[in-house]
């Protein structure tokens, strides 16, 4: 499996999920197969989200498109976004 992790900060939680919740970029249609929402626990407004794919090339082009979006929200809606694009090798539950 294959994982686009984001994290940034929101100057609004609510907000943020609003504008989220609206998905520009469309997360199904570009190869996404599950998304998981964090917020940092000693700071409420520190998202870090994890999009599923089964392929590095949906990654890759999701990313790219998100990127198009940063620019154009970044000091409204998210502050200081980075990502990264990992591979699930292991997963154990107890």
């Amino acid at each position: 499996m294959i994982v686009l992790q984001i994290e940034h900060a929101v100057p609004d939680y609510g907000y943020w999920k609003k504008a989220f919740d609206i998905d520009p970029v469309n997360r199904k249609q570009s190869g996404v197969k599950r998304h998981r929402v964090f917020r940092q626990a000693d700071n409420p407004n520190f998202v870090i989200i994890e999009l599923e794919f089964e392929t590095l090339n949906e990654a890759k082009n999701l990313l790219a498109a998100l990127q198009n979006v940063w620019k154009q929200i970044a000091g409204k809606v998210i502050l200081g976004p980075k990502a990264r694009i990992i591979e699930l090798t292991e997963e154990q539950e107890y």
